[in-house]
């Protein structure tokens, strides 16, 4: 099933039931009166934050929803029945618009319940019309339509750690050897089409899908995903050995980051140089020195090099767990 990030979809909540025009028809009793009953309420719509970031792909082909009507009322006032309520279920992390009045709502922890749409008031039947001088009273009123609207859905990821980087850094790799997710990899760009996970102990790692240069201004795949690195507490930024240079690399994906939002560049980051395998340790050196005068959290890794990887592990759980 694709990963689906975005999603518009139409609602509605239920019709309140008529109120109705009945008589009390009882043996003995000629003039029984008016005895019309209310009608039920229609169902509201609320939305729920589930852990479930791909909840969206199961609505690809059903994107509208209705909360059930009220009942009209019946004979001896009885009440109509009240409609059910609809309950959608969306991820965490998803911010609903509400594309008929702008009213935002953002979904930020498990089991968030918000009320969408409020179903229609049931009618009065003809029994709330009685009185000393109208006696048979046959008016009654009809129950009011429940809100409609259209909602954009839009997901952004909450995760512990962001890698970040540019396509075919090594970021689908290092999520794979930290947390034995099964990302796709190869020797070539692009390779991750949509945000992967995995569970780093307790935490969370999101491997974010690679950003070119004039991706905030909407260039490439990665515009699409910026937005997920917004509620992410941690960046790693990985830059490949064999970058023809290294630093350049680098500020291209930190200049996307606050063209995007300024918020992102002032989020903690750690740099990891990947695929040192590549090249040899007087490049390594080298590359490390001028990194370090960047950020003092530089780690040099190659995943077919397990001092490295556990090296980098060790310190990365050390920070998470000051946080």
């Amino acid at each position: 099933m694709a990963f689906i990030d975005e999603l518009k979809f139409f609602a509605k909540a239920g019709d309140g039931g008529n109120g109705v025009v009945r008589w009390r028809r009882e043996k003995f009793i000629p003039k029984g009166g008016p005895a019309g009953g209310d009608g039920g309420d229609g169902g509201n719509v609320y939305i729920t934050a589930i852990r479930d970031i791909n909840i969206l792909s199961k609505y690809q082909n059903n994107q509208e929803f209705f909360a059930e009507n009220g009942q009209e009322g019946g004979s001896k006032k009885k009440h109509g029945s009240n409609g059910k309520d609809l309950i959608i279920n969306l991820p965490i992390g998803a911010v609903i618009v509400n594309l008929k009045n702008n009213k935002v709502i953002s979904l930020l922890e498990e089991g968030q319940t918000e009320l969408l749409l409020s179903g229609g008031k049931g009618g009065l039947g003809n029994d709330h019309f009685k009185s000393s001088i109208n006696t048979t009273p046959r008016e009654r009123t009809f129950g009011t339509s429940g809100e409609l609207a259209n909602f954009n859905v839009e997901l952004q990821l909450f995760a512990d750690v962001g890698l970040i980087g540019l396509p075919n850094a090594g970021k689908s790799s290092l999520l794979n050897t930290l947390t034995n997710t099964t990302a796709k990899t190869a020797d070539y760009p692009f390779t991750t089409l949509e945000p992967n996970l995995g569970a780093f102990y307790k935490y969370i790692i999101a491997d974010i899908p690679g950003l070119i240069e004039d991706a905030s201004s909407g260039k490439g795949l990665g515009y699409k995903f910026l937005r997920h690195i917004k509620r992410t507490r941690l960046l790693v930024h990985l830059v490949a050995f064999g970058d023809e240079n290294m630093i350049k690399t680098y500020k291209i994906i930190r200049k996307e980051l606050e063209s995007y939002d300024k918020e992102l560049i002032e989020k903690e980051e750690i740099i990891v140089l990947s695929k040192n395998d590549l090249v040899d340790e007087k490049i390594i050196k080298k590359q490390l020195k001028e990194f370090k005068k960047i950020n003092k959290n530089v780690y040099t890794i190659s995943i077919y090099d397990n001092k490295s990887i556990k090296n980098f592990s060790d310190s990365l759980i050390k920070l998470l767990r000051k946080e």
